[in-house]
């Protein structure tokens, strides 16, 4: 049986809530609506969301905020719709833990194919074939639970990470002391149709860095290649 994707739109303009409840209810997608940061997160309380658009420019608290509250939370992915669509909000927004960034004013039609690109990467990683594979992976006093995505740190601390982190970092431990180079972790993190923009892997390596406590400057876990990608430079085991 197929299952139905429940968007939430969150923007305090009643215009574009209506018109993107719409258009996306007739792309045969379950929609919710809401005008503020309180409303959003009490509609995430209540149901399962899949996806969250959410627009920048909220009173209050603004939705880069928001964004980090979910990304913090490990809660669904988030689109960001912006009427600022420089580079630097682009990497603040992505910084955020948001997944895609699509500046106003848009196309619906875009907006569609990219929370389409989102849910699919999302549903396609890890393969289904994780069953099989370890439950938890150990490195450098640090566990990694592949079936709840939590990070458990060596003082027995839970880190949250959003989706595309714990798939970069799945990626780096699955490949211990193997480069893997920028494309390769376009692919398979954000998928064939790439990245928001090119500097979206450097952002989640510059997060995981941080969540690890791995200084920037000299990492030990996470390295940078030179002109080849990064590598996970500490042995990994894997157990069931």
């Amino acid at each position: 049986m197929q299952v139905i994707e429940r968007i939430l739109v969150v923007d305090d303009d009643a215009d574009i809530r209506e018109l993107l409840s719409d258009y996306l209810s007739n792309a045969g997608y379950k929609v919710e609506t809401a005008s503020s940061g309180a409303h959003m997160h009490r509609q995430i309380r209540q149901q399962a969301i899949s996806l969250v658009v959410l627009d920048v420019m909220m009173p209050g608290e603004d939705g880069l905020q928001l964004c980090r509250d979910l990304h913090a939370q490990g809660g669904p992915p988030v689109i960001l719709l912006t009427a600022r669509g420089e580079l630097l909000d682009r990497i603040i927004g992505l910084e955020m833990g948001a997944d895609d960034y699509l500046p106003k004013p848009f196309d619906p039609r875009e907006l569609l194919a990219r929370i389409k690109v989102v849910l699919r990467r999302i549903h396609s990683f890890p393969p289904a074939r994780e069953a099989e594979e370890a439950a938890t992976v150990y490195f450098a006093g640090w566990q990694l639970d592949t079936r709840t995505h939590q990070l458990l740190s060596p003082g027995k601390v839970v880190v949250p990470l959003g989706s595309s982190d714990y798939r970069v970092l799945r990626l780096l431990a699955q490949n211990a002391h193997r480069t893997l180079s920028r494309d390769f972790l376009i692919e398979h993190v954000f998928g064939k149709e790439r990245a928001p923009f090119d500097r979206a892997i450097d952002v989640c390596i510059s997060r995981l860095r941080v969540s690890l406590q791995d200084d920037a400057r000299k990492p030990t876990m996470i390295r940078t290649v030179r002109h080849a990608g990064y590598v996970m430079a500490v042995d990994v085991v894997e157990k069931r």
